[in-house]
């Protein structure tokens, strides 16, 4: 892959589970993630039955979260989003100009948000070994967002698989790196395995991220992330299993204009001046001039000669042209030279 010819990089708000089931919460989340400048807001889709038992219990993150007194099933049944109120934000996110994306978590999530005509279907980390629910996203030949969190090489490698025997085409896949840690600490976050996975699967990449600030998402831009998915929340003290490990909106909009900054200044690769420095080159430059007087028929020396600014005579280059050779002309201290 080209690095220097990259698109725009794709950034996703994700709003996740942090509307905490309330649609208006949910409706604001889009205004923000679209005042933000980010190009999609993401929600879940999940019905808590058909993916979780009543017997798992909650991550440690989600115990210290939301505390101990109901079961993971009970905390993630609370959180659903049903079919209306997934036509009411697709349709918030319309008139928003905004993409939706949501991320199914079961076989009847995927049905839903086919019927629903999503463009573009998002894995999770925790799908990255479900194979009935890999085959079925397959089929559809959707494009695909995959978070590997958790994830071996070899296990992204039979995923991307599955994918593709069972029809979807290997350049509608971008792979995301992805650490399910909430927070990540920054010594887990593996930044570099984005790049081992491009080069191993020739495959685009991007970078799911858990961290608590925002320079790892901006870090990952600049090694070649082509999609970045961010966590937000409307307010960090709301009680929820991932408020706490989301950016607010100031923080939000914060990361997307560094990102955009970042893109600016990643160029084209070609190195030449630019087109605001070129006005600076006859200035910062120097020129061959008098060290002293030197009079016409004197030769050119190391003792007669020097560099000094500006850059609108001869050279430095050319000094070894010019030593030894006779000056034409007299020549004042710090005059150009000329030949």
């Amino acid at each position: 892959m080209d690095a220097f010819k990259r698109k725009p990089v794709f950034i996703i708000a994700e709003a996740g589970v942090n509307h905490n089931g309330d649609i208006l919460i949910a409706k604001k989340m889009v205004e923000v993630a679209k005042q933000s400048g980010a190009d999609a807001v993401k929600f879940q889709t999940f019905k808590a039955e058909s993916c979780i038992t009543y017997r798992a219990e909650k991550a440690e993150y989600q115990k210290t979260n939301t505390g101990v007194c109901e079961t993971q099933l009970e905390m993630i049944r609370k959180l659903e989003l049903d079919k209306d109120m997934h036509i009411e934000l697709i349709n918030e996110c319309t008139k928003s100009k905004i993409e939706f994306l949501s991320t199914p978590f079961d076989p009847g999530s995927v049905e839903l948000l086919a019927e629903l005509k999503l463009s573009t279907i998002k894995i999770p980390s925790g799908e990255i070994t479900h194979l009935p629910y890999l085959r079925m996203i397959g089929r559809l030949n959707k494009q695909i967002i995959l978070s590997t969190g958790m994830a071996t090489l070899g296990e992204i490698e039979k995923a991307l698989e599955v994918l593709c025997e069972n029809g979807t085409e290997k350049g509608k896949i971008t792979v995301l790196q992805c650490n399910t840690e909430y927070p990540t600490p920054y010594e887990d976050v593996n930044l570099n395995a984005m790049i081992t996975i491009r080069d191993a699967f020739k495959v685009r990449v991007g970078y799911s991220d858990h961290t608590p600030g925002i320079e790892v998402p901006i870090a990952a831009v600049a090694l070649g992330a082509e999609i970045i998915e961010k966590h937000f929340t409307l307010d960090r003290n709301m009680v929820g299993p991932d408020h706490k490990a989301s950016l607010e909106p100031s923080e939000l909009k914060v990361m997307v204009d560094c990102i955009r900054n970042i893109e600016k200044a990643l160029g084209n690769g070609v190195k030449q001046p630019s087109s605001s420095e070129t006005k600076n080159i006859l200035i910062a430059r120097k020129s061959i001039v008098a060290r002293k007087l030197i009079k016409k028929g004197e030769h050119f020396s190391e003792t007669n000669l020097c560099a000094k600014r500006p850059g609108t005579g001869l050279s430095p280059m050319l000094w070894d042209e010019l030593i030894g050779k006779i000056a034409g002309k007299d020549f004042e201290t710090d005059e150009a030279i000329t030949r």
